[in-house]
Formats: C-alpha cells, structure tokens, sequence
C-alpha cells in the first residue's frame, strides 16, 4: 500500500509541474522561492521606476526550477524504490520466515505422526507376538496332550501284545510238556535207538571230512583275494569274521565227545512231518529245533552280508555269489538231519536276510537283544512242520 501511494504522489507532481505556466508567480511561502529572494541583491529602484526583468532570464529561472523538482523527483523516485525493495526484502523475509515456520510445523508433525506410526506398529507387533506365543502355546498343550495320548494308547496296545504274547509262551510251554510227556511215554525201541546212533556217527564222520576239505579252504581264500580286488571293505570284513567263527566252531566240534546213550535225541519219537523237494520226512523236538536255528541263523548272517554290499554300494549284487551262503555251514555241527538239509534251511533264511540287509528294512525278520532273527510267521511258512501226533 505505501507504494502505490509514493507511486501516485510522483506522477502528482509530474502533472503539475507540466502545467505550471511560464508567467506563474512563485509562492512566496515557498521555501525555495525565500531562498531565491534572499540570494538577489536589493533591487535599485530608479528614481523614476524600476527597469522589467528580461524574458529571457525568467525562461531560465523556470527551467532551473523544473530542474531542481525533476530532481527532486529522481531523489524520491530512488527513496521510494528503496523503500519498495526494503519492503520488499520484508515481505520476501516474511514469507520465508512463515514458509520456514510452515516447513518446521510439517517437519514435527510427520515426526510425530511417525512416531505414532512406529508405536502404533510396535504395539500390533507385540501383539502379534503374544498372539503367535499363544497360539504355539496351545499348540504345544495340544501335541503334548496328543503325544501323551498316543503314548498311551502304545502302552495299553504293548499290554495287550505282552499279555498275547505270554498266553501264546504259556500255550506254547503246555503243548512242549505234553510233547514231552508223550514222547517220553513213547519211547522208541532200542533197536530203532542203535540205527539213529549209527546213521548218526556217519553223518559226524562225513562232516568232519567235508571241515577237513582243502577244496573248501581254497574256496573260501580265492573269495578273500577278489574282494580285495574289488575293493570291497565292508564284504571282506564280513566274510573274515565269518571264517574266524567257523574255525571257533570248528574247535569246539572236534573236542565234543558226544554221550550218544544219554542223548533224548535217539529215543524221542518223531512229532512232526514236513516236506522238502516233493518228499516228506520227519522229525522229533530236537531235530525240528535245529533246523529253526538253521533259517534263524541264515537269516541273520544274509542280513550281515546284504548289509556289507550295501555299505560297498556293490551294484552287481547276488547273495548266491557270497561265501556264506555257498557254505551254508555256520551252526550245524553234524547232529541230528544230514547236511544238505541242514544247508538247504539256512539257504532259505539267508536269501530272505540278505533281501531285508541289502535293503535296510525289516520284512522277514527283526533285530533284538543284539541278535538277527526270522519272523515266526516267515519261519512257519518255510518249515510247514505238520504235527502227527
């Protein structure tokens, strides 16, 4: 607003010192006008009358004049820009002060929506968390309360499978005491008696030859030397250890002196018949237990020998090539059946041992105590032992 009226007040002035006539008579109130009167000298009147001033010089004194306001105007015009500017410099001071004022207001108030922002963030997040912690909490409960339940019910089943299974061994113990007590009210003659001991120091006398066999020791080294070649670790391993417990059995076989006349074998009658190879024969208790320990000892030295092929990821692998199962000795000791039928049973408990080692599963057997064993079911099925009395 001040400077649009410095504006007006110069234009005002332009306007009348345009106007202004060159025969104007000064205001003597001027202060510029007292100035020029003070400057003249004292006008010499003549004694008749003064002389008119020229008009040449009144042009000039107006001129001067016109000069002096232009000036004064220029003078104004400079005060009243330099008033503007400063206003100016004001104005645009102000401005940035309240653009500075309007920023900082902003500034705080996105830092504080922000902080509100985090906290209100913060506080979804924890609860959030409690929510999760409580949620895996009862997760928790109800695992624990399933696993317990589980739990149970493994322990009423295990009841019940103990409880089965110790009928089936008081059953079992019943049936073998009056086997016993039948067998032994069926005694066989002496003459029968006298035929099983001599049928029996033939198969001891044969054993111990085919033990003695230097065809059966060639054998078993050549088998050493190629798994050697083969680089198979795990196999050699089996098959010495397996060699080591022929020689210990071997050792007890030849310091047994057996008691043929005290023996329960040769006077026990036959209770079981069973059919191999399209024929049948029979056997009485102790003979049928040895041809059990026969498929359970196939079982568990096929196990260990699937077992080796696997840990030497042997690809070419046949449990008929192993020397375990072409020698099929292991735990007969002459006694009781022939050896070939003795042989044939742990061939049969091997091939299914070696299945389940190779294979690192447990379809036809089990491991217990330490020990590899056939599935009673599996031995059942192999055996078919049929009772005849």
């Amino acid at each position: 607003m001040k400077t649009f009226q410095a504006v007006g007040t110069a234009v005002l002035l332009c306007l009348i010192a345009t106007n202004v006539p060159a025969h104007a008579k000064q205001d003597p109130q001027d202060p510029q006008t007292k100035r020029e009167q003070q400057a003249k000298p004292p006008e010499q009147k003549d004694e008749k009358q003064a002389k008119p001033v020229p008009q040449e010089q009144n042009r000039a004194r107006q001129q001067q004049q016109q000069q002096e306001r232009s000036q004064q105007q220029k003078q104004q015009q400079q005060q009243d820009r330099a008033q503007q500017q400063k206003e100016q410099q004001q104005d645009r001071a102000q401005q940035q002060k309240h653009d500075q004022q309007q920023q900082q207001q902003e500034r705080s108030q996105q830092q504080k929506q922000q902080q509100q922002d985090r906290a209100q963030q913060q506080k979804q997040q924890q609860q959030d968390r409690a929510q999760q912690q409580k949620q895996q909490q009862q997760d928790r409960a109800q695992q624990q309360k399933q696993q317990q339940q589980q739990q149970q019910s493994a322990r009423q089943l295990k009841q019940q499978q103990d409880l089965n299974k110790q009928r089936q061994q008081n059953a079992q113990a019943q049936g073998q005491a009056q086997q016993q007590q039948a067998q032994q009210q069926q005694r066989l003659s002496r003459e029968r008696q006298q035929e099983l001991i001599e049928k029996q120091k033939q198969r001891v006398a044969q054993f111990r030859q085919h033990q003695n066999d230097q065809q059966q020791r060639q054998a078993a080294q050549q088998q050493v030397a190629r798994l050697q070649q083969e680089h198979r670790q795990a196999q050699y391993r089996f098959q010495e250890d397996y060699l080591q417990r022929m020689q210990q059995q071997q050792a007890r076989f030849d310091q047994d002196r057996h008691d043929y006349e005290n023996d329960p074998y040769f006077y026990t009658a036959p209770i079981y018949r069973y059919n191999r190879g399209g024929n049948y024969y029979e056997a009485n208790q102790y003979s049928a237990d040895l041809l059990r320990r026969a498929v359970n000892y196939g079982y568990a030295e096929g196990f260990r020998t699937g077992q080796a092929d696997r840990q030497d990821r042997w690809q070419r692998s046949d449990y008929r090539d192993t020397y375990a199962y072409q020698d099929a000795n292991y735990g007969y000791t002459g006694y009781y059946v022939d050896q070939d039928e003795y042989n044939y049973y742990f061939r049969e408990g091997f091939q299914r041992g070696y299945q389940d080692g190779f294979q690192s599963r447990y379809r036809y057997g089990r491991y217990s105590n330490g020990s590899y064993s056939i599935l009673g079911g599996i031995l059942g099925q192999i055996l078919n032992f049929q009772s005849i009395r």
